[in-house]
């Protein structure tokens, strides 16, 4: 299942949903630094070998608006210039995800790798976000098995009072305060579907109209 919410974002393992995607751009340059204009850009993911293809403005800039998540390979091809390739490129739900090549002068077919890129911050984007990954899933313990309280990972996140009134057992689940916010604000989305328990009872014990299991999640 895959999971977004206000507060964290999470993957699953077998069901699809639309908004499993991310965005990868990225400037191509020579290696003076120039900007290189029309190079085809071929993204293509390691785990389903679909490619998607796109090609830089007159400021060597490219845009992939909407990738699904996963790892990719990305081709930079241009003729005069020698390929350059980035490998295991990483993308996570709803990530904004830069990748920069140079790409070197050449008159014969030449291809140079770059590996292991590493993920810069998100200059382009001034949202904030963390991934829960599947290892802290997996290890760390969770009180009631709701996959929710993951999200007392991240900075800025508390109960709110309405989750901490009562017992443990009586605990409103999904009720957080996010950097000062209500709990109201919050919005958790189930694979692509609204997931917002809207009414005022719910039996008093859950944010959500559906909770998964935390064994169903992976990101």
């Amino acid at each position: 299942m895959r999971i977004l919410t206000g507060l964290i974002i999470l993957t699953g393992l077998t069901l699809s949903a639309q908004f499993d995607n991310a965005v990868m751009l990225g400037t191509i340059r020579d290696a003076k630094g120039g900007s290189i204009a029309g190079a085809g850009i071929k993204a293509q993911n390691k785990q389903t070998g679909i490619t998607a293809s796109a090609r830089t403005g007159d400021d060597g800039n490219f845009l992939f608006a909407a990738l699904r998540i996963g790892s990719y390979r990305i081709t930079a091809e241009h003729p005069g210039f020698s390929n350059a390739v980035a490998e295991d490129v990483n993308l996570t739900v709803n990530a904004r995800q830069r990748v920069d090549l140079i790409m070197q002068v050449s008159s014969v077919t030449e291809t140079v790798s770059v590996t292991a890129v590493t993920p810069l911050l998100e200059s382009d984007s001034s949202s904030k976000g963390q991934v829960i990954q599947a290892k802290q899933i997996v290890s760390f313990p969770v009180l009631g098995r709701t996959y929710s309280s993951f999200a007392l990972l991240s900075p800025g996140v508390r109960e709110s009072n309405s989750s901490n009134s009562g017992t443990v057992a009586f605990r409103r689940e999904g009720a957080y305060n996010v950097n000062g916010l209500r709990s109201v604000f919050n919005n958790f989305v189930l694979d692509g579907v609204d997931n917002n328990f809207y009414g005022t009872t719910n039996q008093g014990f859950s944010n959500q109209a559906v909770q998964p299991s935390p064994d169903s999640v992976a990101e």
